[in-house]
């Protein structure tokens, strides 16, 4: 699901920005290494994010966390020297909209029973918080709800949650055809 929402911002950014440039790095796909005090990836990742003035991150949530892949993309950003100064410690990649696409299994909002539960939404403003990247997190949840017999009485929910987050991918960015129509 999570791949859904990211796959429609990109849509949505490239026809909003034609002629644009598009980096595509998919952490399960190509898990990057824990870190290991090696700056070399960190260097290779740390020019991406510079080169970018906007990053979808596809962020969904496995037992109530990010998962570790996303963990390792965040802990090679942070490199002393490469991203922060090394005079002032600031950052050097700050500036760039970060858009977090995130999917969660269960329903994690203001008033369900697990509500505050989901720890990648609040362990990530944090994690990046060196870097003055501020995710702007757009998500659907209750995705298990249309695979598990269990859930399937909140598919109403979860279809009110796509949609919602649909609708929030949509108004990121108009497209190029639209700003000339207007």
């Amino acid at each position: 699901m999570t791949r859904e929402l990211t796959a429609r911002a990109a849509a949505r950014w490239r026809a909003a920005h034609p002629g644009g440039t598009v980096t595509y790095r998919d952490l399960a796909a190509d898990p990057l290494p824990h870190f290991d005090g090696s700056y070399e990836l960190s260097r290779t990742l740390v020019d991406e994010v510079r080169a970018a003035d906007v990053i979808l991150l596809g962020l969904p949530t496995y037992n109530y966390g990010a998962p570790s892949t996303v963990k390792a993309w965040v802990d090679h950003l942070i490199a002393p020297g490469v991203s922060l100064d090394p005079g002032t410690n600031e950052s050097l990649v700050s500036g760039r909209e970060l858009i977090v696409l995130q999917s969660r299994g269960g329903g994690y909002g203001p008033g369900t029973p697990r509500e505050g539960w989901d720890h990648a939404e609040q362990w990530l403003p944090h994690g990046l918080s060196l870097l003055a990247l501020e995710p702007i997190f757009i998500t659907r949840e209750l995705v298990f709800a249309y695979v598990m017999p269990d859930l399937r009485h909140l598919e109403p929910i979860a279809e009110q949650s796509r949609l919602a987050a649909e609708a929030a991918i949509d108004a990121l960015w108009t497209p190029a055809e639209d700003a000339v129509a207007a």
